[in-house]
């Protein structure tokens, strides 16, 4: 597939390096606003051409567009790209809003074009075994979940990092739709959903960088908290926060009728924003409730469970190549525009529903994405 990539901040470094990784993948040009930017990385990854982004449009010889525009241009380059004729796959946000993402859903329907969006870390290996686990009854049927974020926000990392304190920024909108994909993988559509949610500042600080001392506004909720609900009648909290100096909470737990699987907050990257990572489970013959009286002194007995799949690293792009399989095998992507939609509109849910203190209903549905195959890929 003849891909030309539109947007080449920082983001754009991973997935270059990737797509080259990738045999079905052809990277041929890239645009930017900035053409000295496009031009340093059209040199760093052998892109042979440097175009404007109408330019690239325009140009016959691509076939997908890769949007890495900012979250706010996202809609406009993805529908210029349909309208163009090009499948499209973007980073998150799909949309800002309901609307525009129905948009793009219709005219990719229409145009008989294939749509995609990220998150993909979900196609990861860890989130594979997992699914495995659940799939072949590891923890008997799932009940229950909680998953769980605390940072401090971006600010000590990240040089420009107003627009997430700005709205469509903030946790929930930044981190969530890592968790709720990998969620709507495991266990299907989401149905309900009531959100609450606060913030700890009205200020925030800018500690690196040339901004370095630059004090800027929050300007939406830095903590949020929401209850979730599964049409397979799974059901469970998700805390997404800017709030939080420290945590030892898992990132996530996954409760069943026979056991519970978690994923342990051994290192900041390694939750549902990246690819891998362990996956601990503990069944009801090791769970500490089968012995009465419960001991003292014995130790944690968490299994590590196998990990049988490849992209155990950063494979930022994966969604893409599986868009170009799936275009080959016509298939829907694993990462699809219904998939992006529906966890878009769960989100916005979970905001109304701080705003309003109501229970939000989900209308939309979506089909659990197919696993991964087994021991395919590139095993790290």
């Amino acid at each position: 597939m003849k891909v030309g990539l539109i947007g080449t901040g920082r983001i754009s470094d991973i997935y270059l390096s990737n797509c080259m990784k990738f045999e079905e993948l052809d990277v041929v040009a890239c645009a930017s606003l900035d053409m000295e930017e496009a031009s340093d990385k059209a040199k760093r990854f052998n892109v042979p051409k440097v175009l404007k982004p109408e330019e690239l449009l325009a140009d016959g010889e691509i076939e997908c567009v890769l949007n890495l525009t900012i979250p706010a241009a996202h809609f406009d380059i993805s529908k210029a790209a349909l309208e163009a004729g090009k499948h499209v796959y973007s980073e998150k946000p799909f949309a800002t809003s309901l609307d525009e993402g129905q948009q793009l859903l219709d005219l990719a329907s229409a145009r008989h074009l294939l749509i995609g969006n990220a998150p993909d870390t979900f196609m990861g290996g860890r989130w594979q075994t997992v699914r495995r686990l659940i799939d072949s009854g590891v923890i008997g049927e799932p009940s229950g979940f909680t998953a769980h974020v605390g940072t401090h926000g971006v600010e000590r990392h990240h040089p420009n990092p107003d627009f997430y304190y700005k709205e469509g920024g903030g946790p929930l909108l930044d981190l969530g739709p890592y968790y709720l994909t990998v969620l709507v993988f495991l266990f299907g559509s989401i149905t309900r959903v009531c959100g609450m949610s606060n913030r700890s500042a009205n200020t925030r600080l800018i500690e690196n960088g040339s901004r370095y001392g630059e004090t800027i506004d929050v300007e939406i909720d830095t903590h949020s908290l929401s209850l979730i609900e599964f049409d397979c009648g799974v059901m469970g909290s998700m805390t997404m926060s800017f709030d939080v100096w420290e945590s030892e909470i898992p990132r996530l737990e996954i409760y069943g009728s026979e056991g519970s699987i978690c994923i342990p907050d051994l290192d900041p990257v390694h939750g549902a924003n990246n690819f891998d990572g362990p996956v601990w489970f503990r069944r009801r013959k090791d769970s500490r409730w089968e012995f009465q009286p419960r001991p003292t002194d014995r130790p944690e007995q968490w299994h590590v469970a196998e990990n049988r799949y490849g992209y155990n690293a950063n494979y930022r792009g994966l969604g893409l190549r599986d868009l170009a399989q799936a275009r080959d095998e016509k298939r829907e992507p694993r990462a699809n525009g219904q998939l992006a939609f529906h966890v878009l509109e769960a989100l916005i849910a979970i905001e109304e529903s701080a705003r309003n203190r109501t229970n939000q209903e989900i209308l939309s549905t979506v089909t659990r994405p197919d696993p991964m195959p087994v021991d395919e890929g590139f095993v790290v």
